[in-house]
């Protein structure tokens, strides 16, 4: 279903050979989309839990200026945090929300700040599906298969047809606030990944059993959203290729199928770790990450060539260096982004930038724009805050 990548030399699988400064403006030369503006460089901010927003789901002050110092600070992909598509898919409180026309207004006072840095601004779809908290919804949460250890319950086949189309809905107030694109969230054991697991997923409809059929939601909701939106639209799939019931071998089938849609515009690979062993066995010996990235980019359909984002434990800038030479395209930055609101700008004008390194105080990371709520869910994370 899919084939291997060619192997190419790669300039940066060479940089001890090369003048720092020579590899390091090759981090900011553009990545290009299919669709859309492209990226002025290959850094983006990772779509980052912030706890941020109002209870109903409407941006606050605090998360604009949270993402927004991102976008000023240099990154050429700037991303929400996962936006839920439907009431019953929170999955957090202080989630952002695009499942009413009342999340329009706030979603373009943000669209239209990060539009003006020359980023790319792009709104993360979600649904929690079984991860719902229920006391959070009130009400039973929902997922493919009735879930005994969660208490979820089944979705009937006239409620994914609802799902796809909420989630359709999302994006196009997405579009309609000025964003640039969406990405869905494929990734993390939520709903769209929930669909995909043969361990979660046991539906008899045609939403279950076959890889076809557990990846029909996927596909329909990228086919409704192409339908609804403009053509530069760009959208983009997030997927986990390890943990949450996933096979490796499958995502490497999905991702494929998804280049070779000719639909979708980057797919952006969740890794946790892009250096370390796959847990397959039939993997050992390889990074995560040039497993999976081991697909053609270029649309089987079009010769169009689709980006591969990654994520996972890139912090340094010889970290992101070592992911572009192993087979990613640009490099998804998280908590290296939460330190620095302009990682990009800092490595710009000093090839030699060393990153602050954790435990870092409150007070540093408050002036790097987390407000309280942030701020209390970063003191969760071990050895993260220093008080």
């Amino acid at each position: 279903m899919f084939s291997h990548r060619t192997l190419k030399l790669n300039p940066f699988a060479f940089g001890e050979f090369i003048d720092k400064d020579v590899r390091i403006e090759k981090l900011f030369t553009p990545v290009s989309f299919p669709r859309g503006k492209a990226m002025p460089n290959h850094f983006a901010l990772a779509p980052l839990t912030n706890l941020q927003s109002n209870p109903d789901g409407t941006l606050t002050d605090a998360e604009r200026n949270w993402l927004t110092m991102r976008a000023r600070g240099g990154f050429g992909l700037t991303m929400t945090a996962a936006a839920h598509v439907q009431a019953i898919g929170q999955g957090f409180a202080g989630q952002l929300g695009t499942f009413s026309d009342d999340h329009i207004e706030g979603l373009g006072a943000l669209a239209l700040q990060i539009n003006a840095t020359q980023s790319v601004s792009i709104a993360q779809l979600h649904h929690a599906g079984n991860r719902a908290p229920a006391a959070l919804i009130g009400g039973i949460p929902v997922c493919p298969s009735d879930d005994a250890e969660t208490g979820a319950r089944a979705l009937s086949t006239q409620e994914v047809v609802e799902l796809v189309e909420d989630f359709v809905a999302a994006a196009k107030r997405c579009e309609v606030a000025g964003f640039d694109g969406v990405e869905l969230h494929g990734a993390h054991g939520y709903m769209i990944c929930q669909f995909l697991s043969s361990s979660l997923n046991h539906r008899q409809d045609q939403y279950g059993g076959s890889l076809e059929n557990r990846s029909r939601l996927l596909f329909e909701i990228i086919a409704g959203i192409r339908t609804v939106c403009s053509p530069d639209f760009i959208l983009g799939v997030r997927v986990s290729p390890e943990r949450f019931g996933m096979e490796i071998s499958e995502i490497l089938v999905i991702t494929q199928q998804l280049i070779d849609s000719d639909q979708v515009d980057f797919v952006d690979l969740s890794l946790w770790d892009c250096f370390k062993e796959p847990e397959d066995a039939a993997h050992k010996g390889s990074t995560l990450i040039e497993v999976a990235t081991a697909v053609e980019r270029r649309s089987a359909p079009s010769g169009r060539r689709v980006p591969l984002g990654v994520a996972g434990k890139l912090n340094n800038p010889a970290d992101i260096e070592r992911a572009l030479a192993l087979g990613a395209d640009f490099a998804f930055l998280g908590r290296a982004a939460i330190l620095h609101h302009d990682y990009p700008k800092r490595l710009a004008v000093d090839a030699g930038f060393v990153p602050s390194r954790i435990p870092v105080s409150a007070a540093y990371l408050a002036n790097e724009g987390l407000s309280e709520p942030f701020l209390n869910y970063m003191r969760g994370w071990k050895g993260f805050v220093a008080d």
